[in-house]
Parts: structure tokens; sequence; C-alpha cells
């Protein structure tokens, strides 16, 4: 667990977050560390390439119970509540010693809910891919976009996605709907909270382009001296036609100077897509460690004859970590006491819908006590708790 200290002197609120995020800053400027994978690029070759991600938490309307009918486009919502993500609507009570889901629960309302968003889509998306994002909704969602049923997802702790491509509307309103059961108690030995209690994005891109979650890192050899870091890029190609695509990784140091780069191309067929796998070098490493949290960075660009199509990063920590059977736990050769806490995903009286400065003041608190680990438990944890460990 790297040190919060560093991440954040001064207090914020969620809505200052929120704030930030709609004014294009996506928590960066709160948090210059954060970068994972799914974050928007900058510089102009992103800007030419047409990867954005923006929050989409702002604009919702909710009601708490079920609505026949209320993913359709001209049902009237008016009078349901105006609400932001993340939204735990569990949390508002009232309580109850006979609420369904008892002490595990909070004795709080559980049941079904529904969330609804109109939006319109800029100019500069048409013949882009559009994905809608959810970081997790709690649980058993089923989402509509304009009338049309994108899926289902049961699991209410994992993010997903969605494309909305077919289904928008580029010259009007759209409508996008949530429902939400969290009916059938109990389900958790612990609390859970319910509805969109995560935040969502809207991610758009060229059709030629580095896969949703399609890069993978890992480190085949590690020492003080150099490392490999083997990187494998899938990139898909949306379009009807054949791509002919260059694919360039670059290692990006913790300062952002670059470090080494590899080429690689490959014609990828219409409706395909290609794994690349690359290897690169790194001399004198900068191993990451909880007292040394340094990040590199992999840039993948995607190119076809010379245009820029698409441009993303890993962050990663190069560092190796094993179990000995005769000294314990090693991290980059030298052994390393974990003292360790478990942590659930909610914040007391916030709830699951915990703003990041909840997450930044418990991080500074553990740090303070000798905390160096975290078990979540028991379940996957949004990506900002990651981000700030």
């Amino acid at each position: 667990m790297s040190d919060p200290r560093t991440i954040l002197d001064r207090q914020l609120s969620r809505r200052d977050l929120l704030e930030q995020a709609a004014r294009g800053a996506a928590f960066l400027s709160a948090f210059p560390h954060l970068s994972h994978a799914q974050s928007a690029q900058t510089g102009a070759e992103d800007r030419a390439s047409g990867r954005t991600r923006e929050s989409f938490d702002f604009g919702w309307r909710f009601f708490k119970g079920d609505a026949a009918g209320a993913e359709r486009e001209n049902f009237r919502d008016e009078a349901w509540a105006a609400v932001d993500l993340p939204h735990d609507w569990s949390i508002e009570g009232p309580y109850s010693q006979d609420a369904p889901s008892s002490g595990p629960g909070g004795y709080l309302p559980t049941g079904i809910g529904w969330y609804r968003k109109s939006f319109r889509m800029p100019a500069s998306a048409r013949g882009q891919i559009v994905l809608l994002e959810c970081d997790g909704i709690y649980q058993n969602s089923e989402i509509w976009i304009n009338g049309h049923s994108l899926g289902l997802r049961p699991y209410g702790f994992v993010p997903f996605s969605h494309e909305l491509t077919p289904h928008l509307d580029f010259d009007g309103e759209n409508l996008l709907a949530v429902r939400v059961d969290n009916s059938r108690q109990t389900n958790c030995r612990w609390y859970s909270g319910s509805g969109m209690c995560r935040h969502t994005w809207l991610l758009r891109t060229n059709p030629v382009r580095v896969a949703y979650w399609g890069t993978y890192v890992t480190f085949p050899r590690i020492s003080q001296a150099s490392a490999t870091v083997a990187v494998r890029t899938r990139v898909a190609n949306g379009r009807a036609a054949s791509a002919a695509c260059e694919l360039t990784i670059t290692l990006l140091d913790p300062q952002g100077k670059a470090v080494q780069s590899q080429v690689a191309t490959q014609d990828i067929q219409g409706g395909g897509g290609f794994e690349f796998v690359q290897q690169l070098a790194v001399d004198r490493p900068n191993l990451w460690s909880p007292d040394n949290p340094a990040l590199y960075t992999v840039r993948h660009a995607v190119r076809e004859s010379g245009v820029p199509l698409d441009l993303y990063d890993t962050p990663i920590g190069i560092r190796e970590a094993r179990f000995d059977a005769d000294q314990g736990f090693l991290l980059n050769g030298q052994r390393l006491k974990l003292n360790g806490v478990c942590l659930h995903q909610e914040a007391g009286s916030v709830g699951s819908a915990v703003p990041e400065a909840v997450w930044v003041r418990r991080l500074k608190i553990l740090r303070e006590m000798g905390s160096n680990a975290i078990r979540p438990s028991h379940n996957p944890f949004p990506a900002e708790f990651l981000d700030l460990c």
C-alpha cells in the first residue's frame, strides 16, 4: 500500500470530485497519479485518435420501487428524485427491525429501484464505438438504451460494459434506463448497499482500437540490474474492411520519459481482432515497493498508414513478488512482513457510495499505524480504491 499522504493534502468532498470530473478533470486534478488503463489519454495524438472517457455520473432520475414500462422512452419520470452517482438507496433508510436485509444489511431497506438518464451525443461521436462502463451495480441489473435491452448483470461487485453504438440517436435525445433488483434477501453476510453504487463512464473510440481490457503486462525476468517487460495487446477492428495496423508500444519511466519502444504490424480482418505479443527491456529498473511506489507506463499507439487510430496507457509497477516456505513473503528479493487489515467496501454512515476522500482518510490512518497491506473483503473493490493503493 503506497503512502496516501503523497496523494491528497487537502480535503475534497465527493461533490468536489464529481464536479471536477464533469469539467473533464476526471479526478486527475485531485489525484495526479491516477492513470489506470481506462482513463482518457492526453496530448495531440490522443485528440487525433478520438479516444475519450467521460464521467457519466450526473443528471440521473431515481425511483425507489418497481415501475412498469420505465424502460420506454416516453415514460414520464418528472416526479422521480434527481440524483448523481454513485448512489446507494439503502443507506437513506429508514431503519427497521423487520427489514428483510436483517443484521448483515444493517436493518436497512433493499428492494427494487429504477434509474433513468437522458443525454445527447456530440457530432464528433459519429462513426465511433460508444460504450457505457459501469464500475458496479448492486445487484441483478438490467440496462436499456432507447427501449433496447442491453443485458442483465446478476453480480453487483464487478465492473462491466455495454456497447451503445447500434441503438444511439446521433441527432436527438437518448434515454438510458436501469432496473436494479436487490429484493432477494439476505444475499450477503455484510452490508452491500443497493443501486448504482459506483461510477459510470461513457467511452468513445475509433472502430480500430485497443480492445476493451485488451492489454496484459507481465515481467518474466526481474533483477536490480534489468527487467523484461512482456506486453500483450489485443487490437479490435470494428470496421467491415480489413485494417493494416501498426502497433507501437513505448515504455515511459515514472517521470514520463521514453525508455524503449517497439513496433509491430498486422493486417486485421474486418470484424476481427489480433493479439500482439512484444517485449521490452529495462536497465536498472526503478522497482516498485510500498516505500517506493514507482509507476511506469506502457503506451499503446495504433496507426494505419501513419494515421493515429488509438492511444491507450497501461500503468505498471515493476516488481517481483513470491512466497518462500522458509523466508515467507519476498518483494524484489527482500523479506517483507505483511502488516495487513481486512476492509469491507462500504464506509459506515455513507454506505456503499463511498467518496474518494473517505478512502484517502482511511488509508492515511492505516499507513500511520504501520499497515502496508489490505485484504479487500470479500469482493472486488472499485477502481479508485485500487488506484489510491
